[in-house]
């Protein structure tokens, strides 16, 4: 794809701006966008990440008590410590030993999200992105009413029939 601006280099920097419900995609070069005055942020590594996020001392502090300190996995050994060092795990089991402490960094690394909502590619076909669109707000729907939260599950009940109809 080319750039939008010069329409000679390879589009690189792809923004998406959503304004009053209205998407708008623009392809630009590394040029064109620093021109443009778009800083370009290289992409981090996971174990950078999880470094930076476990880096936040004060909250861990706030968050782990000495229980939590000491914990380590009784099949592999691997301990907390060994997971601030490497950013890794030792083991699958690891995933339910450190639930607790991999959750809060999972939800600050997403903005409080804890659910995987996937991606819908920009070429997908309008159809089909209504589709994807119907099966979450249903499957929001079901959660709603499972936790009797009825102003919401109402709310995404008339969502969904608006986009039906």
């Amino acid at each position: 794809m080319r750039c939008q601006i010069c329409k000679e280099n390879e589009a690189t920097i792809h923004l998406t701006e959503i304004t009053d419900g209205l998407r708008n995609e623009m392809h630009l070069c590394e040029l064109c966008a620093e021109e443009e005055g778009i800083t370009i942020k290289s992409q981090v590594s996971i174990n950078e990440l999880l470094s930076s996020l476990l880096a936040a001392k004060p909250t861990d502090e706030e968050l782990l008590g000495d229980s939590e300190r000491k914990l380590s996995c009784p099949r592999c050994g691997f301990t907390l410590e060994q997971f601030h060092k490497k950013g890794l795990l030792g083991c699958p089991y690891d995933y339910e030993v450190f639930d607790k402490i991999l959750s809060v960094l999972i939800e600050k690394a997403h903005d409080g999200q804890t659910v995987h909502r996937g991606k819908v590619p920009s070429k997908t076909p309008t159809q089909m992105k209504s589709q994807i669109e119907l099966l979450d707000l249903r499957r929001q729907l079901d959660a709603a009413v499972k936790s009797e939260d009825y102003e919401k599950a109402a709310k995404l009940r008339d969502k969904i029939n608006q986009i039906e109809n």
